[in-house]
């Protein structure tokens, strides 16, 4: 008996060493247009617990095929938490994908998927850090998407200011905060309470593990300068396709082969010209038609063609056109190659209709990822910040998010 206790602990410990961060993971290339949001209109499913949030995307295949969804609860650190299902599950996961329909009179034929949580088979007991699954009927996984579950226990006011730092005066904002724990018992904050920062719903750029600087009664006071500063960057480019047959500010040209092509004017290098305030979603996405009303299945795809002027700067590095479409991947499919003929990098893809935020990335060839070298970064740039709170008393199992904060660079002030 004390060899398999012995055993079992050994077989804990190595889980707990090994448990793998949740990234991620983005579709095949049959799969499209996966939106997910929560109550409001962003594609970033933040919710109340018991509100309802919507995914929704497409298969190119057309073929019917089935689709299941499994729900994975995890930490702070984006971890798989020690809960079993049946502590942040109501019901059953792993279900097939029941809501779908084919497109209707459209050139690129596409079954079109919707699944909403809760439903008669599942509901999420606890807040926290979630990440949904998608599987075909093999088995294999398709892609998931994070997203989060709050109490609104505390509360969070903040600023963006000025980065007061020299060397990134024009570049950098400041996130600054306060979090009220008023009514919510916090013994040790340090220990028991933990904070993430995402810029524009960005996760690869998020700020963990800022601790407070100081309290003053129940109030966490978080007044940095460098350890909650973003670059700025720039305004999203933006398109809009919800008319098939019409060129736009941003297409310069549409033509018909066996989809409708929409050709983008060229974009320019903007890192060293002055800033312009050009609104802008925040790299989001809207799908929407003129051709038909019910937008998830009459939306057509179109082939829309990018093109930036190849830099010497760039050289033999990669360049990427990423935006919320396709969750800011940095693949094969959205990668721009060079064209002798026209001195460009061009890029073309499939998309449906809407409105959409885009810009180009830069992968260098020691494989850093510069974001803003195309667009500059500038402290000027409207940006919005999420603050969430995350909470752990001693004992508990698991990290849940007792509040959120957002502010917006609009009102920067130094």
């Amino acid at each position: 008996m004390r060899f398999l206790i012995k055993q079992l602990f050994f077989c804990l410990f190595v889980s707990s060493i090994f448990a793998q961060v949740q990234e991620e993971v983005n579709p095949p290339s049959n799969i499209k247009t996966v939106v997910f949001r929560g109550p409001t209109e962003d594609q970033f499913p933040l919710l109340k617990l018991g509100e309802s949030m919507t995914l929704e995307f497409d298969d190119l295949t057309a073929s019917e095929q089935d689709y299941y969804y499994k729900i994975v609860h995890c930490d702070y650190d984006w971890t798989p938490s020690q809960l079993l299902k049946s502590q942040y599950l109501v019901g059953a996961d792993n279900q097939r994908i029941i809501d779908y329909e084919n497109s209707y009179t459209t050139l690129q034929p596409y079954s079109n998927y919707r699944l909403t949580i809760p439903n008669e088979n599942v509901k999420l007991k606890v807040s926290g850090n979630y990440l949904i699954e998608i599987y075909n009927s093999y088995g294999e996984l398709q892609f998931s998407r994070r997203f989060i579950i709050y109490r609104d226990l505390v509360s969070v006011g903040g600023t963006v200011k000025r980065s007061r730092d020299f060397n990134f005066l024009n570049e950098k904002q400041v996130v600054q905060f306060n979090i009220n724990t008023a009514g919510f018992p916090v013994v040790n904050p340090k220990k028991e309470v933990k904070v993430a920062i995402l810029q524009n719903h960005f996760w690869p750029t998020a700020l963990y593990d800022v601790k407070p600087q100081f309290t003053i009664g129940t109030e966490l006071v978080y007044k940095y300068d460098q350890e909650t500063s973003f670059y700025g960057g720039n305004e999203f480019l933006n398109f809009d396709t919800k008319d098939l047959r019409s060129p736009t500010f941003a297409i310069s040209r549409v033509e018909f082969k066996e989809l409708y092509n929409h050709y983008l004017f060229t974009n320019d290098y903007r890192y060293d010209r002055p800033y312009t305030y050009f609104p802008d979603i925040n790299g989001d996405f809207v799908v929407r038609t003129m051709q038909g009303e019910d937008v998830s299945r009459e939306a057509e795809y179109s082939e829309v063609h990018f093109s930036l002027p190849y830099s010497n700067e760039i050289g033999l590095d990669n360049v990427y056109v990423f935006g919320k479409f396709n969750n800011y991947e940095l693949g094969d499919e959205n990668k721009m190659n060079f064209n002798s003929e026209s001195g460009k990098m061009e890029l073309i893809l499939p998309i449906k209709q809407g409105f959409y935020n885009y810009k180009y990335v830069v992968e260098r060839d020691d494989g850093t990822i510069d974001l803003n070298h195309v667009s500059g970064n500038f402290h000027f740039t409207e940006n919005n910040y999420l603050i969430l709170v995350y909470y752990r008393d001693f004992g508990d199992m698991y990290d849940s998010v007792i509040g959120i904060g957002s502010v917006n660079s609009r009102t920067i002030s130094n």
